[in-house]
């Protein structure tokens, strides 16, 4: 039986829109179905679910245009509450039947490696863009990423009382008016996943919300990988291998990450409107490099305000390479070197080694390796003065206002949406997997 794909025009009525799109995505579920798995489909079958993806995506993006802000307003009890990522998706998905991928199909997209991914994270990418482009709505969605999460506000009071915290992937220590996050995802060298990203953004919330410290510092912990085995890595960037295994979340890694821990790094908490006066809620961060920072271990130290390396490591943002978008390094790195030297690392994948004098546009002291702790002591010390605070706020206002980090998430998150899906990406990530078929 042939599905033939009814054309449908969004009018601008909500209800007759609504009905539109919701038959639209039932017809588009239907053809999807008739067409088998994405790895059983031949070359006609997967231009067929190609076009059908590109007619829903259309009807969608024009359903966004009309509709968004009473879509989101309904979702958020008219920006009354704040809801995260996921939890927004899965309440539009109730709400607004159609308009994003089902909860069955976005869970059977997880369960599969990334090649065999029907692509719904592009739907994603789609709502979210919209949302993102919105002065108001992207801004409001952005505080509330900004919020404590519930996994930090269960443990603060064990950290405040035992000053010590240990996650599965990284180990939260307070000593003094200082608080150190070590990243201890050390199987595959401090490399980014789904539990990295988690664990990162309890352990910032704790740092944020305990009073006794003053001072954030990250480090990578001490390998038992065979050619790092006894030494400390900062950081390998996103787990390729878990990429191509598709179990890298689109919602909870690479925009969560962006708009979750690295945010807060970066911004702090959300500020309470109602509090007065009004105290900015960041603090100073400490990022130290041991070996290296590659990919997403560089884009961090953009938002670090003392980085100190090793003078044996390197940093390097292989994402052109691997096909993917650095994250927000592409409005970051231009603003901390010069856009020569930005686009000669992420474009051309050069790796600049701490010593040289290009470093010093990511970090501010280098060190022998047996020097680390000691220079990260002073550092801290020195942010822990008293208007610190301030005028970080102060520069972060100046240097990067929320606005033009919101509008470069727009179209950062259906880019890098469209860019989990290219066949070059496919390609270059299954030699990370060491499951894949060689």
């Amino acid at each position: 039986m042939t599905i033939v794909i009814t054309p449908r025009t969004i009018v601008g009525q909500l209800d007759y829109d609504m009905a539109e799109l919701r038959a639209a995505a039932t017809e588009h579920a239907a053809l999807l179905e008739s067409l088998g798995p994405v790895p059983d489909r031949d070359e006609t079958a997967a231009a067929a679910a190609a076009a059908a993806h590109h007619v829903l995506r259309r009807l969608r993006r024009q359903f966004l245009r009309r509709h968004l802000a009473v879509v989101y307003g309904t979702a958020t009890d008219d920006l009354r509450r704040g809801l995260r990522l996921s939890a927004l998706a899965a309440a539009v998905t109730v709400l607004y039947p159609g308009l994003l991928p089902s909860t069955a199909q976005v869970h059977a997209d997880a369960a599969v490696a990334q090649p065999a991914k029907e692509g719904w994270e592009i739907d994603q990418g789609i709502f979210f863009q919209a949302v993102f482009a919105d002065p108001v709505l992207g801004n409001h969605l952005l505080d509330a990423m900004r919020a404590p999460t519930e996994a930090a506000l269960d443990l603060l009071a064990d950290f405040r009382a035992t000053g010590s915290i240990t996650l599965p992937a990284a180990r939260l220590e307070r000593s003094g008016s200082t608080s150190t996050i070590t990243i201890t995802n050390t199987e595959c060298l401090n490399a980014e996943d789904n539990q990295h990203v988690a664990d990162m953004e309890t352990a910032v919330d704790l740092v944020l919300l305990d009073p006794e410290t003053r001072v954030g510092v990250v480090r990578g912990g001490v390998m038992d990988h065979p050619r790092y085995r006894g030494r400390r890595v900062f950081s390998a960037g996103i787990n390729l291998a878990h990429l191509h295994q598709g179990k890298i979340s689109f919602l909870d890694f690479l925009l969560g990450r962006e708009t979750g821990y690295i945010a807060k790094i970066l911004r702090g908490h959300t500020e309470d409107a109602a509090r007065w006066p009004a105290v900015p809620t960041t603090k100073p961060w400490v990022a130290a490099v041991d070996s290296f920072a590659i990919g997403g271990g560089a884009q961090l130290l953009m938002v670090f305000d003392r980085v100190i390396a090793a003078t044996d490591s390197y940093v390097s943002l292989p994402a052109a390479q691997e096909g993917i978008i650095p994250g927000v390094a592409n409005l970051r790195l231009g603003r901390s070197a010069n856009f020569r030297l930005s686009r000669e690392v992420i474009l051309w994948g050069r790796k600049i080694w701490a010593t040289e004098p290009e470093a010093r546009s990511l970090i501010d002291t280098v060190a022998e390796p047996a020097d680390m702790d000691l220079e990260i002591g002073k550092a801290a010390a020195r942010l822990a003065s008293p208007a610190v605070v301030a005028n970080k706020h102060m520069l972060v206002v100046a240097e990067e206002p929320q606005d033009v980090f919101r509008r470069y998430l727009a179209e950062f998150a259906l880019h890098q949406a469209l860019r989990l899906y290219s066949p070059d990406v496919m390609a270059k990530t299954e030699r990370f997997d060491r499951k894949a078929p060689r």
